[in-house]
C-alpha cells in the first residue's frame, strides 16, 4: 500500500516515477511464479507458474489486461434485458402472480448487473516499478484516469498474491475498477466454477433464465451479482487440470447489511462475476460498483480497490475454504460469541408457546366428518380469506409430546394433527390418488391447495405425506390407517416416477397436465421411496429410491444444479439442497453402498455455500430497534439463507434463523473431520439471542425482522423445537465418540435435513435410555450449559447429558430437582457417577448439587441410581 501512495504523491508533484528498464520484471515463490514482458501494448503477463507435487505447471492463458468501466451520468436501473424464446416472442418470466420476485428480476437484468453500462477501457500497463520489499508497482494514465496496482506475493499464504489499485480521476463521472485478468480459461477446461451463492457448476448454460435465475449452469453472459446474497466473497474457477483461480476481496470491501441503526442489505459496493467484460471465463471482481456507493468522482479525487488472487494446485473446495477460514476468519467468530439463553431453555419455553391455543393460533374445524387441527396461517395462500391452517414438524410434535409425556400435547394436539394429515390426502380415484392435496386447509371453502397455485408437486407427496406420515408411525406403529395411507402415497410416487429415475415438478389439478416443464426436478423426492420401505419393508420402494437417487446424483449433484421447494420464488434453489445431503446420508445407512455416502458428503460441501461467511463480525457498537448491540449479535455469518441468488428472499429479508442444517453438519463433521462443518453448525445455533423473542423464546424466521418472533408463521416453532434437538442430539453423540446415541426418524419437510427422535430407546455408554425433557428439573447459572435427559425406568437408571456449548471452561454447580424427574412422585437417589470416556464411571454424592468442571463444547454425563 505505501509503494502505491508513493507513486500517487510522484504524480501529483509532478515527478515520474522510476521505472523498470529490462523488457521482463517476474516474482515467485515457493509456490507460484509469474513473469511480465513489456510490448508493444504494455506489460503483459506471460506465464504463470504453480508448483504442485509433481514438479511446476503452467496455467494457460496469461494476461493481465486491466479492465476500467466509466460512465459520464449515473447508468439507468430501470431498463430490463428484454429475454426472448426460440421463435422471437419476449418471454414473460416471472409470470404476474411472483410479485415479490418481479422488482428483483428486473433489476438484475439492468444494465449494470448485465454488465453493459458505461464505457470499458482495456489496457496494459506502461510502467512498473520494483519496490524494496518486491511488490511491482504497474502504472498507467489516460485521457480518463490515472491506474496503479501494487502486486506483491502474500508472506503467510504462498498461494496469493496481493494486490491494491489505485485511481486517480481526470474526468468527472461514475467509475468501476475491475480486478485484473490474471489469466482466462476456456470452457472445455472448465472443471467447476462458482460464486457462493449464487452459481455453482461444471458447464455453461445459454438458457439465462435457467442460469441467472435457477442458479443452474454458468451464465454464458458477463453478469455482477451483488454482496448481499454472495454467502462467501470469492469467486473461484478450478480446471480440468486441478487448478484453483479465485479473486477475494479485502475484508471491508463489501456492504455492510447493518452499518448503524437501520437496515443497509442493499446497498451494492462490490460486484462479483465468473468472466470478465470480454465474456472470457476469469474470475472477476469489481469496486466500486457502477453508479452506486463510492463510484462517482470529482476529477482529482481517488478510489482503492485492495484484493487478492489465489491460485492453488488443489480442488475448489480447497481455496473455497481458504477464503472462508483464513481471509473471512470465520472460525474466530465462535470467540466473540455470547449466549444469554440455552438452546435448552428454548426448547422448555417454546413448549408454552406450543401448547397455548392463542399463542400457537392452534385451530380445530370439521371436515368431511373428522375434526382435524393445525395452526393459523397468517401469510398468503392461493385463494385464502384469511382462514388458512398449517401444521409443520409432524416429527418434532411427536417428539416433544412424548419425550416430555405431555398430556395436554398428547391430548388435544397429535389427534387432531393426525386427522388433519389424513384428510390432507388425496383420496379420490385418479390420477392423484395418494398424493399431498396441498399444504394448507382454508377453513371457508373447506378444501386443501398449495401456497402459490392450484397444482400438485410429487415433492409435496413426499414432504406431507411420506415423510410426516413416516415420523409419526415410528411413535405409533400399530396405525394401521396411516400405514395405508403411507402405502397409497408411496405407489402415486412410483406411478408417477419416469423410467429414466425422475418426476415433474408439478402437474395442474384440473387439467393433469405437466406445469415448469422448463426446469427439472432436481429436488430428493426419490427419498419418499425410502421411508416407504422402511415403514413397510416393501423391496419395490428401496429398488426406486436407489433408483431415483443415481439419476440425481448424475443431474443434479454432478452439475452442481438444484429447484428449490419454496413456490413463492417459483422454486429457486433453496434449503431443499441440505435435505438432499441428509436423504442420501439416510439411503446409505440401509444399502451402505459407498457412492450414496460420497454424493451426501459433496452434497453437504455444496450446500456450505449457502452459509453467510461475511462481513467479518465485530465488536462495534449498532443500534437495532432503539437497543445498542453490538456487530456479532446481529451478524449474518453463520446463518443460511432461506433461498439466494437473483430472485432469492435473502435480497430483501436477508439470511433466516431457522439453523435445519446444523445437526446434520455436525454428523458431516464425525464423517469427514472437516472443522468448516462443525463451525459451521455451531456459528449457526449459538449466541443469537438478539433474533429471540424474549416472551416466546420463538426466534424470527427471517435476518430483517431481528427479534419479533413468529409473526405470521406460528408454526415455525415446531420447526425450531425439532433443529435445536437434532443439534443437540447430533452434538452428544459427536462428543461421546459415539457412546451416547439415540435413533433418529425421518427428515422433516422444506426447511431442512434435521430429523427427529424420541420413538425408540438409545444408549448411554451401553444402557438403553428413553430421551427425557422436564421443565424445571435442572437448573444452572451458566446460559452455556445446553443438556438433554435420559433414563431407563426398568434399570431406575436417570442420565443427565450436560453441554458445555461455550468457547471458554465452566465451573458451575447444577442443582437436580429429584420431584420433577417423574409424573406424581419424586425419584430417590441411591447411587450417583460421572460418567468418563470410554465409560469409565466416577463416583460422586446425591446431594442435588452437582460440581460441572467442563472444558469448551465438553461432555459431562451424570448417571444416577435411583429406588424403587
Amino acid at each position: 500500500m505505501r509503494s502505491v501512495v508513493a507513486i500517487f504523491l510522484c504524480w501529483l508533484a509532478g515527478v515520474q516515477p522510476v521505472v523498470a528498464q529490462s523488457s521482463e520484471v517476474t516474482m515467485n515463490n515457493s509456490a507460484l511464479r509469474l513473469s511480465w514482458k513489456n510490448g508493444a501494448n504494455g506489460w503483459q503477463l506471460q506465464q504463470i507458474g504453480v508448483k504442485n507435487k509433481q514438479g511446476w505447471q503452467s496455467l494457460p492463458q496469461a494476461s493481465g489486461e486491466y479492465t476500467l468501466l466509466y460512465s459520464e451520468t449515473k447508468p439507468a436501473d430501470n431498463q430490463p434485458l428484454t429475454l426472448y424464446d426460440k421463435a422471437g416472442q419476449p418471454i414473460e418470466f416471472p409470470e404476474r402472480k411472483y410479485k415479490y420476485n418481479i422488482p428483483v428480476w428486473e433489476a438484475a437484468l439492468s444494465p449494470v448487473p448485465m454488465n453493459t453500462a458505461g464505457t470499458a477501457l482495456y489496457f496494459y500497463p506502461a510502467a512498473v516499478t520494483k519496490q524494496p520489499d518486491g511488490a511491482l508497482v504497474f502504472t498507467r494514465e489516460n485521457n480518463t484516469a490515472a491506474l496503479s496496482a501494487s502486486w506483491k506475493l502474500d508472506e503467510k499464504y504462498p498461494g496469493d498474491i496481493c494486490v491494491t489499485m489505485e485511481l486517480r480521476a481526470k474526468l468527472t463521472g461514475y467509475y468501476s475498477l475491475a480486478t485484473p485478468t490474471l489469466a482466462t480459461m476456456s470452457e472445455q477446461d472448465l472443471q467447476w466454477a462458482a460464486i457462493p451463492g449464487y452459481f455453482q457448476s461444471n458447464y455453461i448454460e445459454k438458457d439465462l433464465i435457467k442460469s441467472y435465475a435457477y442458479m443452474q449452469g454458468i451464465p454464458d453472459k458477463p453478469v455482477i451479482v451483488r454482496e448481499r446474497t454472495a454467502s462467501t466473497l470469492a469467486p473461484f474457477i478450478n480446471t480440468r487440470q486441478q487448478l484453483t483461480l479465485a479473486v477475494i476481496p479485502a475484508p471491508g470491501t463489501a456492504r455492510d447489511p447493518w452499518e448503524k441503526d437501520k437496515h443497509s442489505n442493499s446497498s451494492w459496493q462490490l460486484g462479483l462475476s465468473l468472466m470478465n467484460r470480454k465474456a472470457l471465463l476469469t474470475p472477476t471482481a469489481y469496486h466500486p460498483v457502477l453508479g452506486e456507493k463510492g463510484s462517482y468522482l470529482q476529477k482529482g479525487e481517488t478510489v482503492s480497490f485492495s484484493f487478492r488472487y489465489s491460485l492453488q494446485p488443489a480442488d475448489w473446495y480447497t481455496v473455497y475454504k481458504h477464503a472462508v477460514n483464513d481471509i473471512y476468519r470465520f472460525p474466530d467468530f465462535l470467540a466473540l460469541k455470547q449466549t444469554k439463553q440455552s438452546l435448552t431453555s428454548r426448547i422448555l419455553h417454546m413448549h408454552h408457546y406450543l401448547v397455548d391455543d392463542s399463542t400457537s393460533f392452534w385451530k380445530t374445524a370439521s371436515y368431511k366428518g373428522m375434526e382435524i387441527g393445525a395452526q393459523a396461517y397468517l401469510g398468503g395462500v392461493y385463494g385464502s380469506d384469511k382462514d388458512a391452517f398449517k401444521n409443520s414438524d409432524y416429527g418434532a410434535m411427536w417428539m416433544l409430546a412424548n419425550i416430555t409425556q405431555d398430556s395436554v400435547l398428547q391430548r388435544t394436539r397429535l389427534p387432531y394433527a393426525r386427522n388433519f394429515k389424513l384428510m390432507q390426502q388425496e383420496q379420490r380415484p385418479g390420477f392423484f390418488h395418494g398424493a399431498a392435496a396441498g399444504q394448507y386447509y382454508l377453513a371457508k371453502s373447506r378444501q386443501f391447495t398449495e401456497e402459490w397455485g392450484p397444482y400438485v408437486e410429487p415433492i409435496g407427496t413426499t414432504y406431507y405425506m411420506t415423510m410426516d406420515i413416516g415420523n409419526v408411525l415410528l411413535f405409533n406403529p400399530h396405525d394401521t390407517t396411516l400405514k395405508q395411507a403411507l402405502r397409497e402415497a408411496a405407489d402415486r410416487l412410483l406411478a408417477w416416477m419416469e423410467p429414466a429415475g425422475k418426476w415433474e415438478v408439478a402437474y395442474d389439478h384440473a387439467t393433469e397436465k405437466k406445469l415448469f416443464t422448463e426446469v427439472e426436478d432436481l429436488r430428493p423426492t426419490f427419498y419418499g421411496l425410502l421411508i416407504a420401505y422402511k415403514m413397510l419393508g416393501d423391496q419395490k420402494y428401496l429398488a426406486a429410491a436407489k433408483k431415483g437417487a443415481d439419476w440425481y446424483i448424475t443431474n443434479a449433484i454432478e452439475k452442481g444444479c438444484f429447484l428449490g421447494v419454496c413456490g413463492d420464488v417459483r422454486f429457486v434453489a433453496d434449503f431443499a439442497t441440505g435435505q438432499s445431503a441428509g436423504a442420501l446420508l439416510d439411503l446409505y445407512e440401509v444399502t451402505k453402498d459407498k457412492k450414496y455416502l460420497q454424493a451426501a458428503i459433496q452434497t453437504a460441501k455444496l450446500y456450505t455455500t449457502s452459509i453467510y461467511t461475511q462481513p467479518i463480525p465485530t465488536t462495534e457498537k449498532k443500534t437495532v430497534n432503539g437497543r445498542v448491540r453490538e456487530d456479532w449479535e446481529i451478524s449474518q455469518v453463520g446463518l443460511s439463507f432461506e433461498h439466494g441468488g437473483i430472485m432469492g428472499s435473502a435480497n430483501h429479508g436477508g439470511p433466516i434463523l431457522l439453523a435445519s442444517h446444523a445437526g446434520m453438519f455436525v454428523r458431516m463433521f464425525g464423517l469427514t473431520k472437516d472443522s468448516l462443518f462443525l463451525n459451521m453448525a455451531r456459528a449457526a445455533a449459538f449466541g443469537r439471542d438478539a433474533f429471540v423473542d424474549s416472551a416466546t423464546s420463538v426466534a424470527s424466521y427471517y435476518w430483517a425482522t431481528m427479534n419479533k418472533g413468529a409473526g405470521p408463521y406460528p408454526h415455525h416453532a415446531w420447526w425450531q423445537v425439532g433443529w435445536i434437538t437434532d443439534y443437540l442430539l447430533a452434538e452428544i453423540q459427536l462428543r461421546s465418540s459415539g457412546n451416547v446415541s439415540f435413533p433418529h426418524g425421518f427428515i422433516t419437510p422444506k426447511v431442512g435435513p434435521h430429523e427427529t427422535y424420541g420413538f425408540a430407546p438409545g444408549k448411554v455408554y451401553g444402557t438403553p435410555a428413553d430421551l427425557l425433557l422436564r421443565e424445571d428439573m435442572l437448573q444452572c447459572a451458566s446460559p452455556y450449559l445446553d443438556y438433554y435427559c435420559a433414563i431407563n425406568r426398568k434399570e431406575r437408571k436417570l442420565f443427565l447429558l450436560l453441554l458445555n456449548n461455550g468457547h471458554q471452561p465452566m465451573k458451575e454447580t447444577l442443582h437436580l430437582d429429584y420431584s420433577k424427574v417423574l409424573n406424581g412422585e419424586t425419584l430417590q437417589p441411591k447411587t450417583a457417577a460421572y460418567v468418563q470416556a470410554g465409560g469409565k464411571r466416577q463416583a460422586t454424592g446425591t446431594a442435588p448439587d452437582f460440581r460441572l468442571d467442563m472444558a469448551p463444547y465438553g461432555l459431562t454425563v451424570i448417571e444416577i441410581q435411583y429406588e424403587p
